[in-house]
């Protein structure tokens, strides 16, 4: 037999799967079908469910409550290609479609992301002990306290610095050199001013002072009054706040736009309308994997300690932009996850898609790398509708050309069995595309012949069936054999 136009088009609604919503009002659309079948200027490709754009047919006819399928047209020319469609100025206004221009120059970027407000690890000081000893007079008694460059922190007791004294005070009283002997001291970490302050008194000092040597918070204390400590133990953390890291977190197709130094600031969300300036100090050399992120470090100067660590920010990082590139508004680009595309505005009222390859966003705007020229014309809203109908001629157009094949009473294919209906003597098979019939794959539900034996069969099994056309538009499976590949 020969497979019919109306094959064809059943093919591209099982295909889009009802991928489009119908738009175009019902009265507009009859009255620009009956105004241009009378003048003869454009001829039917076929015909369309007023509210489902999968279900079409070769032939006028009626839905299921009465209401006409509407014509659609070929336009002639361009309007006549696979994936172009051609509607009225009433439609358009209806619809809402704007339309802008593909313009070139500059690209600003800006990356927008969140970060949080560290310590400068720079600017921390950390303080250890050369010997060990007993913790008196500690004057710091819990984290967050403020202290000044110079403070007395805490005194210590350690055995080893009082014989370490004595010493000193022995080679001065004999007359030798004490330079070893100080050096010992300074060693152990006693500063010059008590070294001079013994030699001066004549006998040793029971009890040493540990001072800060800068200005602060106590970011961790790590003793208490009496504590016995070593070398190894980390007796508490000063941090300086004049200087603060915001640490914020990139998607990978963000980094390549941002490098160190450049320009930064950041937002607090408790205080609107004011912002902090700093830039790209650091940007971490390795990805996270969990969040596939990559770290980048910025430093702010941080006059009346406004950025307290643990704070969120908003930041936003001003990056070299690029320079003469094809871009547009990003709301014209249709993204799917497989494909980009916009939809053109060819003029007179012609619409056609097109697949685009996009680069940086930046202010709303799109980079386009491929797909484009500079100065045509594309949809700016409205356009999922008409990449709907764009969609559905562009595959009617595969599936005519299919159609016009000669094929058998008879045809096989390939698929796998998903579920059997013995009562109804029904089959559901996931099916290869039948090229024969211009289908794609698909899931679709088969009759089966009455003299057809199913009890060998089972779900999920890979098979070859033979199947003829029935009636219009269903198949009866008449044959079906394991495939070769399955076990």
């Amino acid at each position: 037999m020969r497979v019919l136009v109306a094959i064809a088009i059943l093919g591209v609604g099982a295909a889009l799967g009802g991928a489009a919503v119908n738009y175009w009002p019902d009265s507009h659309a009859h009255v620009a079908a009956a105004a241009e079948t009378a003048s003869g200027e454009r001829d039917i490709l076929y015909y369309r469910h007023p509210h489902n754009p999968s279900v079409t047919s070769p032939e006028p006819r009626k839905d299921e409550m009465g209401m006409d399928f509407i014509p659609i047209y070929a336009g002639g020319g361009d309007a006549a290609a696979p994936g172009t469609v051609s509607i009225s100025p009433v439609v358009q206004q209806n619809m809402n479609v704007r339309i802008g221009s593909v313009v070139r120059g500059d690209l600003a970027r800006l990356v927008e992301t969140v970060g949080f407000v560290d310590y400068d690890e720079s600017s921390l000081s950390h303080v250890h002990l050369r010997t060990q000893g007993w913790i008196e007079d500690l004057t710091v008694r819990t984290t967050g306290e403020r202290v000044e460059e110079g403070q007395l922190l805490f005194r210590l007791y350690s055995p080893e610095l009082v014989n370490a004294q004595e010493e000193l005070l022995h080679i001065v009283r004999r007359g030798g050199s004490a330079a070893p002997a100080r050096e010992r001291l300074r060693a152990l970490g006693v500063s010059a001013a008590e070294i001079a302050e013994v030699e001066r008194a004549g006998e040793p000092r029971r009890l040493v002072s540990i001072r800060a040597r800068q200005g602060g918070v106590v970011e961790s204390l790590n003793v208490r009054e009496g504590m016995y400590v070593t070398p190894g133990t980390e007796v508490m953390t000063i941090a300086d706040l004049s200087r603060v890291w915001v640490m914020a977190d990139l998607f990978e197709h963000q980094v390549d736009a941002v490098t160190r130094d450049d320009a930064a600031h950041v937002k607090l969300p408790f205080r609107p309308g004011e912002r902090l300036e700093g830039k790209v100090d650091y940007i971490y050399p390795s990805l996270n994997s969990p969040t596939r992120t990559v770290r980048v470090r910025l430093a702010f100067d941080n006059p009346g300690e406004r950025l307290k660590p643990g704070m969120y920010a908003d930041v936003h990082l001003a990056s070299r932009p690029l320079q003469g590139v094809l871009h547009l508004p990003a709301e014209a680009v249709i993204r799917t996850g497989r494909q980009d595309r916009v939809i053109l505005a060819l003029g007179e009222g012609r619409f056609q898609a097109r697949e685009v390859q996009v680069g940086s966003r930046a202010n709303g705007d799109l980079e386009i790398i491929d797909g484009l020229q500079e100065g045509e014309r594309v949809v700016l809203s409205g356009h999922f509708l008409l990449d709907s109908e764009a969609s559905a001629s562009a595959e009617l157009g595969r599936m005519l050309e299919a159609a016009e094949e000669e094929v058998g009473d008879e045809v096989w294919a390939e698929g796998r069995l998903l579920s059997i209906d013995l009562k109804a003597r029904m089959v559901n098979v996931d099916h290869e595309p039948i090229p024969v019939l211009g289908w794609p794959a698909m899931v679709m539900d088969f009759a089966v012949a009455d003299d057809l034996e199913l009890d060998g069969l089972r779900e999920d099994m890979a098979m070859r069936f033979r199947m003829h056309e029935r009636e219009e538009f269903v198949y009866e499976i008449t044959a079906i054999e394991p495939a070769a590949h399955d076990h």
